[in-house]
C-alpha cells in the first residue's frame, strides 16, 4: 500500500484481515477515508457497516491465493515429490495449512470418495468456508497442470453438486493445486471462465530472490504478450 503513515497502514492491514477484504474494497475505502471517517463518527458502526451496503458480498476468486506458499511441509531439498507425499506433509501440519489457505476454511475430509456406476474415485481434500458457504475441493498436482486435470475435477464439482451439498449450500469450489501451471491450457479450458473451477500455484519451499526475480520477469513477459495480441 502507498500509505506512508505507518499507523494508518497499519489500520487498514487490520482492516483487511478482519473483514477479509478483496483489494477492490480495500483501494474503495482508502480512496473514500476510511480512516478519517472512523476517526471523525461517533457511531463507527454506522461506517463499518457502509462497505457491506457499497460493495458485494466476497467471492471465491477474493479469497484464493495464487501461488499457495507451503514451505511448513518441509520439503525443502529441491527434489522431486509425490503427490501422496506433498499431502501427508499437509495433513502432518494442518493447522499451517489452512492459515495458509485464509479465513473460514474448515477440515472436511482426506481422500473424499465418491461413486459412480460402480466406479470410485478419490477427492484428495476437501473443506468447507463458512464465509463463502461452500464445499472446497482440492486436487493435489506434481508438474504441471493438464486438460484431464480440469475434467477430473469439473467432474468432482458437479458430481458433488447433484449428490453432496445442500440447498442452503452456495456453488461447489474446486481448486486444482499444481507445483506448475500451464497458461495456454488454463486460458484455452474451462477455468478461464468458470466461477467454481480455479487452478493455484503451490511453493514447496519459499523462492530465493533470484528465484522471485525470474517469476516476476516471468509474469512481465507473459502481460506483455496478451497486451500485443489484444492490440
Amino acid at each position: 500500500m502507498k500509505i506512508e503513515n505507518e499507523e494508518i497502514r497499519n489500520f487498514y492491514i487490520e482492516e483487511c484481515i478482519e473483514g477479509n477484504w478483496s483489494t477492490r474494497q480495500l483501494e474503495r475505502q482508502i480512496n473514500s477515508f476510511y480512516y478519517q471517517r472512523i476517526l471523525a463518527s461517533q457511531n463507527k458502526q454506522i461506517v463499518r457497516n457502509e462497505i457491506n451496503k457499497l460493495e458485494k458480498g466476497i467471492q471465491a476468486e477474493d479469497i484464493i491465493k495464487d501461488p499457495f506458499v507451503l514451505e511448513f511441509m518441509g520439503l525443502t531439498d529441491h527434489r522431486d515429490f509425490t503427490e501422496i507425499e506433498v499431502e501427508k506433509a499437509l495433513m502432518d501440519n494442518l493447522q499451517k495449512f489452512l492459515l495458509e489457505l485464509g479465513k473460514g476454511f474448515s477440515f472436511v475430509a482426506r481422500q473424499k470418495r465418491i461413486t459412480a456406476e460402480g466406479d470410485h474415485f478419490y477427492i484428495d481434500l476437501v473443506f468447507y468456508n463458512y464465509i463463502l458457504k461452500c464445499f472446497i475441493l482440492i486436487d493435489l498436482k506434481v508438474g504441471k497442470l493438464s486438460h484431464q486435470d480440469i475434467g477430473q475435477m469439473d467432474f468432482y464439482v458437479r458430481y458433488f453438486e447433484k449428490e453432496i451439498k445442500s440447498e442452503s449450500d452456495n456453488p461447489t469450489i474446486g481448486i486444482i493445486l499444481s507445483s506448475e501451471r500451464n497458461e495456454t491450457v488454463v486460458k484455452y479450458s474451462v477455468l478461464e471462465e468458470s466461477k467454481q473451477l480455479f487452478s493455484a500455484k503451490y511453493l514447496p519451499y519459499l523462492p530465493t530472490e533470484e528465484e522471485l526475480k525470474k517469476e516476476l520477469k516471468r509474469e512481465r513477459n507473459l502481460i506483455e504478450i496478451e497486451k500485443s495480441l489484444q492490440e
